[in-house]
């Protein structure tokens, strides 16, 4: 039961992830909207530390896919467990 909404939780900041790496293509987004700053505000505390280690290569933020590929790969793990 907990690995599974373990799961799903990893599952709903995976698609969190997506919609704010999707509104980085909108630059006149308004920020202070409160459904957009909730995105961000859920987001940026994981993906400033991998960004700040990895960095922007050629204005290119690689951030989001490094904290897919760890997401994935930490599902993978929890449900070899069960």
């Amino acid at each position: 039961m907990l690995v599974s909404v373990l799961l799903m939780l990893i599952q709903a900041y995976i698609i969190i992830l997506i919609i704010r790496s999707l509104m980085s293509w909108f630059p006149a987004l308004d920020y202070r909207n409160p459904l957009v700053k909730l995105i961000y505000d859920l987001t940026e505390p994981v993906l400033r530390p991998v960004r700040e280690r990895v960095g922007i290569q050629n204005g290119i933020d690689f951030s989001p896919i490094i904290v897919f590929i760890g997401l994935y790969v930490l599902s993978i793990m929890i449900q070899r467990l069960l």
